[in-house]
């Protein structure tokens, strides 16, 4: 598995490209919709004392990039805790023909790039995952704050398997899965496998008491049956570790479908 480390000097390429790859998410056909689509994400390290100059160069590109009837749409998430100042950028694609497609979209607003956002930036890196509908959430998202779990495994079809069956107890019991899943595609040695963002309408909500979803299984389904899956989950895991975001409404661009 490989990952695009992005130098600085190509932070436009980055940008544009994922841009103009992007611009016919909202045309994503039911096929491709039930096959879920991908993400494209970007990580952006800020350089230490830079975040107020990142910021407003992201502004002001935004604000060129919707003045020339731009129509790539993206969120642009803060990381609330870890190492170093970081932001992620996330837009979906219906499959990976979009990444053919060209767009002059953004030609007027590149010089911004270049002198308002690059300068800016420690470093950077591409990632892409395949979203789960199977046993996620139902888009669309409303919520600003994302509690992200990752995990490298060593046995990713029965993780999957086992997801899928606590997913679907806690479904039948809540109405709904709690997060949405996404699978990795590609990466370099450090990636996850799979990661679930679970929302939250901010940040008090994360001190809601919520049943754990294996006691949701265990009700279902025994203690017995519980212990046995939930050892079988811990066999397949390698590593694990989790983030707190926070959707930047200033710099994303979002709006409601039509």
């Amino acid at each position: 598995m490989k990952t695009t480390k992005v130098h600085l000097a190509n932070f436009m390429f980055v940008l544009f490209i994922v841009a103009f790859s992007s611009v016919l998410s909202l045309k994503v056909q039911a096929q491709e919709a039930e096959k879920g689509f991908l993400l494209s994400i970007t990580e952006f390290t800020v350089k230490q004392g830079h975040d107020l100059q990142f910021r407003e160069g992201v502004k002001a590109w935004k604000a060129c990039y919707l003045e020339n009837k731009g129509e790539w749409t993206w969120n642009m998430w803060h990381r609330m805790n870890g190492e170093g100042n970081v932001y992620i950028l996330t837009s979906r694609m219906a499959n990976w023909a979009e990444m053919d497609e060209t767009s002059d979209d953004g030609k007027n607003c590149r010089n911004l790039v270049m002198d308002l956002i690059n300068p800016h930036i420690e470093s950077s890196e591409d990632n892409f995952a395949r979203f789960e509908p199977e046993f996620s959430k139902a888009y669309p998202n409303p919520n600003p704050v994302l509690w992200v779990a990752y995990w490298q495994v060593n046995n990713g079809t029965r993780f999957k398997e086992i997801v899928k069956e606590i997913t679907a107890e806690t479904a039948k019991a809540e109405g709904s899965s709690r997060g949405y899943w996404y699978t990795y595609q590609g990466g370099d040695i450090d990636a996850p496998d799979f990661f679930v963002a679970t929302p939250f309408a901010n940040f008090a909500a994360l001190d809601v008491d919520r049943e754990n979803v294996w006691n949701i299984y265990e009700k279902a389904n025994g203690k017995e049956k519980r212990d046995q899956l939930q050892a079988e989950f811990r066999g397949t895991i390698k590593e694990s570790w989790s983030y707190l975001l926070k959707r930047d409404e200033d710099l994303s661009h979002n709006p409601p479908a039509k």
